[in-house]
């Protein structure tokens, strides 16, 4: 008899925990809703259950649909708050600090992942001042699905721009956020779905993608859970570093047969050839007494691909990528005055391996800093032996993979717009991001059910080498697919040709990113008679053996940023083999020529991976973005 009355009751425990009513995540204390808009709340429970909502001094009663969803619709609101709201049913569940505000949806890869601690340095006063509780950040983990869209998000929460709290938030959105807080004095939302690395493709859903065949296939295949999976592959070969007694990075190793190597470098630059493995590099540092003991911080610069930091044998750091620079802590009572250990292990499996050069290599605490460039000893630990492709699949890489994961489960979480910075990873194929990004635009539009929601991208900064000759580039041609998306209505973009690094993908000014960004939302969501952006090409005229360029959104005025006469300019004739061109501002005209090119017939401008001076702007201080017209 006991057994049974507990077999009972745990049943009804098992019965009431079903029908308990549950929230999506983004649906939690501290949320910030979309202000002077109806406002859907959902979430799932019983079937047929009763569900209430008491809020704002009104009760709002639903009922729970077979499959047990339900929704509430709560009338428009005025900025401001904090509110709280109670949702009962079986159970009951209070929400606190609830405000109502402008909610953005940013999105994108790793340059809208980039947080604020990641460029702790650069924006250390901006972190150690920020205490804005009104903007509040929804940061959503990385998850993908390749079965179809989630009802729910995969996690997270929102969070404050207070304190220690802010180091999270993406750089680029923070910048934007607060700068239209500033404006406009209202709570501000991010809700970020951003995955470093990932193509747009990604982030579409599959109906989205409906006019695309090829990507239409690799979703259908992804979804047979029988489709042949990659052979695994072979562990690369033992790390003669790791397996030497004692190992390389220990303060009792005796080093023999180690050569010199300088750092920043690479090492395909110093007479190791075509080399995919592990280097070590190893130096006796002098620290002076004065920060003998004390916290300390290492500046690495960037290692492709990967590092792990060794000093008087502690790991102090490590890194498994090459794009984000190497910051790292050194805690106190490691350093010692005099002679200290330094140990790098470096991992590189394609192209050149080492330390990217012109970026900053040091050890400091307080007013003291050590340099660190300079001659190293290096020694191979490991030769990765060339193997064929895998096959592999990258889930994140995979067509609506992370629409899917990351979007899917907040739709219908009523917003403001949304902000883009993507395209790196699709400049393998840049032309057919010309058809791609307004299918995006188009698809979370409609997903959201509104037409007009203003979506605002950033063009891509320059990166990699500077080129003096005119020639070809994917980059350039990614920036023009980007370009075309203006032809989307209530879109804008920012143009950030003049922020890049041309030894970082991920470049440190994200400030001006973020503000201009914000001056794109105050034209397109916010209705401001202002200049936004700097100027588009409009039209050109050929006359003689010179070409007249227009452009719209001069501002006040063309101007060149060094006021010197406008540069990155390279015309051609009906051969298209371009040559610089001198330029010179006639009001609102650009007039271009060339001795070489005495029947001029096309234009470019700043048409690069990284052009070397993009140097026309407005007066209002924005740049031109690059274009061509021999297309």
């Amino acid at each position: 008899m006991k057994k049974l009355v507990a077999i009972q009751l745990l049943l009804c425990c098992a019965l009431s925990a079903a029908a308990e009513i549950k929230l999506p995540r983004l649906i939690r204390d501290s949320m910030i809703l979309q202000r002077d808009q109806e406002i859907k709340l959902w979430g799932w429970a019983d079937a047929q259950e009763k569900v209430t909502i008491r809020f704002n001094s009104k009760v709002y009663r639903t009922k729970a649909s077979s499959d047990g969803r339900w929704t509430v619709l709560l009338p428009p609101t005025k900025a401001g708050g904090p509110y709280t709201m109670d949702i009962s049913g079986s159970n009951r569940i209070t929400l606190h600090e609830i405000l109502f505000g402008d909610v953005w949806f940013c999105s994108g890869q790793s340059n809208m992942v980039h947080q604020l601690n990641i460029h702790d340095v650069t924006y250390a006063k901006d972190i150690a001042e920020a205490n804005d509780p009104q903007i509040r950040q929804f940061w959503i983990p990385t998850q993908t699905s390749l079965a179809g869209p989630r009802t729910d998000l995969p996690g997270g929460y929102w969070k404050s721009a207070v304190g220690d709290d802010v180091r999270p938030f993406s750089a680029v959105a923070w910048f934007f956020a607060k700068k239209i807080h500033e404006k406009y004095g209202v709570p501000i939302g991010i809700i970020n779905a951003s995955v470093g690395g990932t193509p747009i493709e990604a982030w579409i859903s599959e109906e989205g993608l409906k006019d695309f065949p090829a990507l239409a296939a690799t979703i259908a295949r992804n979804k047979d859970t029988v489709y042949p999976q990659p052979a695994a592959q072979p562990p690369p070969p033992a790390d003669a570093g790791l397996t030497a007694h004692p190992s390389w990075r220990d303060p009792a190793y005796v080093p023999k047969g180690w050569r010199n190597i300088n750092i920043p470098g690479y090492w395909e630059d110093q007479g190791i050839r075509d080399l995919n493995g592990v280097v070590w590099y190893r130096r006796e540092v002098d620290i002076p007494p004065s920060m003998a003991g004390k916290a300390a911080r290492v500046f690495l610069g960037r290692i492709v691909d990967a590092d792990e930091l060794y000093i008087n044998g502690k790991q102090v750091g490590s890194t498994g990528y090459q794009y984000p620079q190497r910051r790292y802590k050194v805690p106190e009572g490691l350093l010692k005055a005099g002679k200290n250990l330094f140990v790098v292990r470096v991992t590189n499996t394609n192209g050149k391996g080492g330390f990217v050069p012109d970026k900053p290599y040091c050890i400091f605490a307080g007013t003291d800093t050590v340099d660190l460039k300079g001659y190293w000893q290096y020694k191979v630990g490991s030769v990765f032996t060339p193997s064929a492709p895998s096959g592999a699949v990258s889930a994140q890489n995979q067509p609506a993979a992370l629409y899917n994961a990351m979007v899917a489960g907040g739709i219908g979480y009523a917003i403001k717009g949304f902000c883009w910075y993507q395209g790196e990873s699709n400049t393998g194929r840049p032309q057919a991001y010309a058809k791609l990004l307004p299918a995006l635009i188009n698809d979370w539009r409609s997903k959201w059910g509104a037409e007009n929601l203003p979506f605002l991208y950033v063009q891509l900064p320059g990166f990699m080498d500077y080129n003096y000759t005119p020639s070809e580039s994917n980059w350039a041609m990614l920036r023009e697919s980007q370009l075309k998306a203006l032809s989307v209505p209530h879109t804008a973009m920012t143009v950030a040709i003049d922020l890049g690094e041309w030894n970082d993908i991920h470049p440190d000014n994200k400030k001006d990113v973020g503000e201009r960004l914000a001056l794109a939302a105050m034209k397109v969501a916010y209705k401001e008679n202002i200049v936004h952006s700097g100027p588009i090409y409009k039209s050109s005229a050929i006359n003689g053996n010179r070409i007249i360029i227009q452009f719209d959104h001069t501002g006040s005025g063309l101007i060149t940023a060094d006021d010197e006469m406008p540069s990155s300019f390279a015309i051609a004739g009906a051969d298209k083999k371009f040559v610089w061109a001198d330029a010179k501002m006639e009001g609102d005209q650009v007039i271009v020529w060339s001795d070489a090119v005495p029947a001029p017939k096309y234009v470019r401008y700043a048409w690069a991976d990284n052009p070397v001076n993009p140097n026309l702007f407005n007066r209002e201080g924005l740049p031109a973005s690059p274009f061509r017209t021999d297309e």
